[in-house]
């Protein structure tokens, strides 16, 4: 707390008001002189929040760089330099201009987060100075300030209550309470969380009603928020599962490359080979084992999956995000506007002779109940939001309004009285508020408030013809009631009425109870299902929110989050959480448990970490300041579009346009697919390249000229690799992915079994190849050039056709999810286009040294490159899941 003299162990919210103004040294009347604050304004400096570098385009351009395969084209196009090779130069520097260009334009965001928060300190503020009301920027508040607040105010900075009358402040933005607090200068319990601590108004909160005098307490990062704005600034962004198993692929690369270059090296000069021709054999292997195309392929299909998830209300801002989405494991979701509709509604009424569901009521007339009649009275007449008036304000006093405009209930017509003479606006110390309105014989007063308030003031109770005495047994009853209603996560009004207005002047006096009105935030229609599909994929649903840990339970049971009596965590339980160091049983809870109540934003960055550590790849959903530093944390930030601060959108990597939960088990589902087609085309493709490394390798073992020079085995990666490669990342896939298992988030792209299959295919397709050149060689007697391009056409065929190798064993062979596929077949048409270009015009076969064979050869390289399909297909069939 920044306050003059203060010490670390005070805590102005648990203290008396009149403590801590004598602890800021100012007197409420008077407040500050103006030498007192430009003496605190040089001590404690202006009311603002650290700024955060914005991420610079130079920084976000050199973040394409961050792949080893990347490096490993920049290497190879160096080395093609330093051997005056300047065509196969260029040609792998425009795959790295292709790449790089792709990722940035996607990525051009700036990471401003900070910037959002900043923002907060552009207000003004009303406060008393030198005995004076006056008007100053917000910035320019110090502690010790006295604040005027009123609805329809920004808060400016973190305040002790010293007077209220019937204030109310928003703060979900900090807490996730989807209901405003009221407000009140009664000192809480110095363990009180943030949400607890009603005798503070925070920074970045709203005054929604009423009006209130403060002090300040912590200007700029000594607030709350600035707190939350340090957090957000310790937190790394981290590489994505995606990047993180590019690069193990870039280092397996690395290793395999460099094995090849030194082997073929030496292999050489040891058999007396001329340098140069092993240097350039060995760069024909370094070319053969690195994937070319496999940035380029990747980053299109990510930017595709992009687009396919932003028509789906998910609008990606990171590109890796996509994959990402089809690893997660765990999605630690809010309550308020995500799982539920984020407005309030009246569910029933639980009167004296029945309980009445607003769902049931059809046929149901209310001026025949006595009770219900004057229910719906108090709902529509006690309260500030009144008729016409679009149901604003307070969220459960618009409930009311609403519940009785769609009843068609006429106050004037069913009670006889009109629009209220006089208000008692709701007392933070009584917990209640009146209306007064005229009749005939003199007034009635009409009540609303806290049941255990309104219950304790009732001296009677409606009946059928009249008040009926309440007697001591009967208000427990009543009470017990009301813990039965808010055990299930409902919230409770009380009801009353007095019709003699005219004895007494205190409207809270020998009440008449007419009953309870129970509301609730209704949980989504589409939740319980979304939630079903992700238990179905094998993912967690862990529900955070800054609700009382009654609601959440209720709110997690009906949506299907956890069972009936489930561990609910509170936010004081993890008040000393530290995810590295924790009592294993306590650890174990945490692993468990899916519902956490009143938690403060550290609390969910730690929760984030928590869950990271033991191994499982997080998706955090917010639409707060308080959510910001772990959607950042998190694998998978996703913030909410429609209610979502700025804050919160910019510190995720996926905003959600309509708010909805369901739309988070589609972009998994989406995600999924993605995930599978990058698998399918990462196969492919190496599979292709390690043909061609075998090819040259076995040329080489076997004493023959290489078959496959550095250009041409450049035109394949490039050309007759990526456009298939490419039509398998446009997979549309289906469904059935979100009934496997999540994918192990520690699993390479590349495991064993398919390091297997890409091997063996790898073998067929070179033996194939190296087959058809020696067919030509000694069975059809073809010079060298030409038995080049049968090598040539052989291997370029056999990888087109092996793009049907990649497909799963479960799927049928003639028609299967890649035959399917209308891109595949675009892809092999234009493939063999170029192919033929390559080979028969003039100037690229000049440039890859290419002649045209005859018809024989032509026929020799088609019936070779068939082998490899049908072997493949074999193979799929006794190997592939």
């Amino acid at each position: 707390m920044d306050e003059p003299e203060s010490s670390s162990e005070r805590h102005p919210y648990s203290a008396p008001s009149d403590q801590v103004v004598a602890w800021l040294g100012v007197s409420p009347d008077t407040g500050l002189s103006a030498a007192e604050v430009a003496s605190r304004s040089t001590k404690y400096g202006p009311n603002l929040l650290q700024r955060q570098k914005p991420r610079s385009v130079l920084s976000i351009l050199l973040h394409q760089f961050n792949s080893l395969v990347t490096w490993l084209l920049v290497g190879a196009a160096v080395f093609s330099v330093f051997l005056t090779d300047y065509v196969e130069a260029i040609a792998v520097a425009l795959v790295l201009v292709i790449n790089t260009t792709i990722g940035f334009v996607t990525e051009l965001r700036a990471a401003r987060s900070m910037e959002a928060l900043y923002a907060y300190a552009q207000l003004f503020a009303r406060v008393r100075r030198d005995a004076r009301v006056t008007t100053v920027p917000a910035q320019d508040l110090v502690p010790g300030d006295i604040v005027l607040l009123e609805a329809g105010d920004l808060v400016p900075a973190d305040a002790r209550l010293i007077a209220t009358t019937n204030l109310h402040c928003d703060e979900s933005t900090l807490t996730g309470e989807s209901v405003p607090v009221s407000k009140s200068t009664t000192p809480v319990a110095a363990d009180a969380v943030l949400g607890d601590r009603t005798s503070m108004a925070h920074r970045g909160s709203s005054v929604t009603q009423g009006q209130g005098e403060a002090v300040v307490t912590a200007t700029g990062m000594g607030t709350e928020i600035g707190q939350i704005a340090h957090l957000l600034q310790s937190v790394e962004d981290e590489a994505s599962p995606l990047e993180r198993r590019l690069d193990r692929l870039g280092q397996r690369l690395i290793g395999l490359t460099l094995v090849l270059v030194v082997l073929t090296v030496l292999l050489g000069v040891l058999r007396d080979q001329p340098l140069a021709d092993m240097i350039q054999t060995g760069v024909a292997l370094a070319v053969a084992a690195i994937p070319e195309g496999l940035p380029i392929v990747a980053t299109l299909c990510l930017a595709r999956g992009m687009l396919r998830m932003a028509r789906r209300n998910a609008l990606i801002n990171r590109l890796s995000a996509v994959e990402t989405l089809g690893s997660t494991t765990m999605i630690l979701t809010d309550k308020t506007g995500t799982l539920t509709e984020n407005r309030m509604e009246v569910v029933r009424f639980i009167l004296p002779d029945a309980t009445v569901d607003l769902e049931k009521m059809d046929g149901l007339r209310i001026d025949e109940n006595a009770a219900l009649r004057w229910a719906f009275c108090v709902g529509a007449l006690c309260n500030t939001t009144g008729p016409g008036s679009a149901y604003a304000g307070d969220p459960m006093e618009a409930a009311l309004v609403r519940a009785a405009d769609e009843a068609a209930f006429d106050t004037a017509r069913v009670c006889g009285i009109g629009p209220a003479t006089q208000t008692h606006p709701f007392d933070p110390d009584l917990l209640m508020m009146a209306t007064v309105h005229a009749v005939q014989d003199g007034s009635v007063f009409l009540v609303k408030g806290a049941p255990e308030a309104v219950i304790a003031a009732s001296t009677t109770v409606v009946g059928p013809s009249g008040p009926v005495p309440l007697t001591g047994d009967e208000k427990k009853g009543w009470l017990t009631k009301t813990k039965e209603e808010t055990a299930k996560g409902l919230r409770c009004l009380a009801l009353a009425m007095r019709a003699d207005g005219t004895s007494l002047k205190d409207p809270f006096e020998q009440l008449e109870l007419i009953g309870l009105v129970c509301l609730a935030d209704p949980v989504r229609e589409d939740v319980p299902a979304a939630i079903a599909a992700c238990r179905d994929a094998g993912i967690d649903v862990v529900m955070i929110t800054g609700d009382h840990p009654t609601t959440a339970a209720a709110i997690a049971t009906e949506a299907g989050i956890a069972e009936a009596g489930a561990d609910v965590v509170q936010g004081r339980e993890l008040r000393d959480f530290d995810p590295e160091n924790l009592d294993p049983d306590f650890a174990e809870r945490i692993s468990k448990a899916r519902i956490f109540a009143r938690v403060a934003p550290a609390n969910k960055l730690d929760l984030v970490a928590f869950h990271q550590k033991e191994g499982r790849i997080v998706a955090m959903t917010g639409d707060g300041v308080n959510d910001a530093p772990a959607l950042k944390k998190a694998d998978i930030g996703i913030a909410m579009g429609q209610r979502g601060t700025q804050v919160a959108r910019e510190a995720s990597e996926i905003v959600l346009l309509d708010d909805a939960f369901s739309t988070i088990a589609e972009a998994v589902m989406q995600g999924r697919i993605i995930a599978s087609n990058i698998r399918n085309f990462v196969v492919y493709l190496m599979s292709c390249n390690v043909s061609e490394v075998l090819v040259v390798a076995f040329a080489l073992g076997l004493g023959l000229s290489t078959p496959l020079l550095p250009l041409q085995i450049l035109f394949l990666n490039l050309v007759t690799d990526v456009f298939p490669a490419f039509a398998l990342g446009l997979g549309r896939g289906d469904a059935s992915v979100m009934k496997d298992p999540p994918r192990d988030p520690k699993a390479p792209i590349v495991n064993r079994a398919a390091w297997i299959h890409i091997s063996v295919l790898g073998l067929i397709i070179a033996c194939a190849t190296l087959g058809a050149y020696a067919g030509a060689l000694f069975y059809l007697g073809t010079a060298q050039p030409e038995a080049i391009t049968i090598a040539f056409l052989t291997i370029a065929f056999a990888q087109l056709w092996n793009v049907f190798n990649v497909r799963k064993r479960r799927d049928g062979v003639i028609v299967n999810e890649i035959s399917r596929n209308p891109y595949i077949w675009i892809a092999i048409a234009l493939c063999l286009l170029l192919t033929v270009a390559a080979v028969w015009l003039p100037l690229f076969s000049e440039v890859l040294r290419l002649p045209p064979p005859d018809l024989s050869g032509v026929a020799l390289a088609v019936v070779f490159s068939v082998v490899p399909l049908i072997a493949g297909q074999i193979l799929v069939w006794f190997s592939r899941g």
